[in-house]
């Protein structure tokens, strides 16, 4: 005997599993409907990319292709629809959205799984405040298609159909954590590592000889302030320090934060959305710099794609929004872990 739980594909585990499951259709069903009345085109980003992405701290899944006369190139499978669909709007689409897989290594847990189902949705020459909108609109469909009030995960409720609260980090920082955050952050996007250290030591929580300023900015969200975001209605989390900004651009009133925010309900982060960066040789230098960061934290570093960069020069002014809809699942379904709301989970997991 064993106290191993039976596979999720047993079937008294996949009939307790499966009103789960075709809610999950039904909120897929839902928002693709929602788009393509808005206008927004579904696109198919190929998931073999020549890059999976340039942030420090995502890991990809490599592999290779091989050509008729033997020779290999190394591919990845991507982490997210993000080039592809930028290089799309370049192409002179409009409004688009993608709404399939995407794969991250080193990722597992409860809210974690290394194959997942990402909604990304792109609007050109619009705001990224209307993204917030957007955002607001997926949490009420979501829940009028489960027939419920409140999301729930882990004890934690939000009012899906509640305004959303709209908090900048310096805010959050200062509220939750007594951090003067934008004091360690320069005109020019420079940040003061030891200054912030010392804020954090004043915190409580650990600061080590190695730590960076984004360790330590990562850690204080995480402890601080992440647990109480989307308590009782929804959270946006927006004007990230410019030094997060991955792809997004600089905020025109200061040059400190730039045009990020996340979407977060019941402690949980749903969403990230940026007013997109079109300066290629700006983006090219956040690359290098995340991939040097990547070299000296885990040793590896992966391509930059010249294509994408190209494109970058061609593309309009746009904003995009991307949205963990295995997450969203599990708030309007009440599930306790990813892998209750996936079809087919990966083997080595929880189920």
């Amino acid at each position: 005997m064993t106290d191993t739980p039976s596979p999720w594909w047993a079937p008294h585990r996949h009939a307790d599993r499966r009103p789960r499951l075709m809610l999950r259709n039904r909120i897929a069903a839902g928002l693709r409907a929602h788009l393509a009345a808005r206008d927004f085109v579904e696109v198919e980003a190929a998931c073999l990319q020549v890059s999976p992405g340039n942030a420090a701290h995502l890991s990809a899944f490599a592999t290779e292709a091989i050509g008729t006369d033997g020779a290999r190139a190394p591919l990845y499978l991507h982490t997210s629809p993000e080039f592809a669909c930028k290089t799309l709007l370049a192409a002179g689409e409009a409004r688009l959205f993608s709404f399939g897989h995407v794969f991250r290594n080193r990722e597992r847990g409860p809210l974690h799984h290394p194959e997942f189902t990402m909604l990304e949705w792109y609007r050109r020459a619009e705001p990224y405040e209307v993204l917030m909108s957007d955002c607001a609109d997926m949490l009420r469909l979501a829940a009028q298609t489960a027939g419920i009030a409140r999301l729930t995960h882990r004890g934690r409720t939000c009012d899906p159909f509640a305004a959303c609260a709209r908090l900048t980090l310096a805010a959050a920082f200062a509220r939750h954590a007594g951090i003067d955050l934008l004091a360690t952050v320069a005109a020019d996007g420079a940040t003061d590592r030891d200054g912030l250290a010392a804020a954090v030591r004043g915190t409580g929580l650990r600061v080590a000889p190695d730590d960076t300023w984004a360790d330590l900015f990562s850690r204080v969200l995480a402890a601080r302030i992440e647990p109480h975001l989307g308590q009782g209605r929804p959270t946006i989390l927006y004007e990230y320090p410019v030094s997060e900004a991955a792809l997004a651009r600089p905020s025109p009133a200061d040059p400190r934060v730039c045009e990020r925010f996340e979407l977060y309900a019941c402690g949980v982060e749903l969403a990230n959305a940026f007013g997109e960066l079109t300066d290629p040789a700006e983006q090219h230098r956040r690359f290098e710099a995340e991939m040097a960061e990547k070299q000296r934290v885990y040793g590896e570093r992966y391509p930059i794609d010249a294509d994408f960069l190209a494109a970058l020069a061609a593309m309009p002014e746009a904003s995009g929004c991307a949205l963990g809809f295995d997450r969203l699942v599990m708030l309007a379904t009440g599930a306790p872990h990813i892998e209750d709301v996936i079809w087919t989970p990966v083997a080595g997991g929880s189920a």
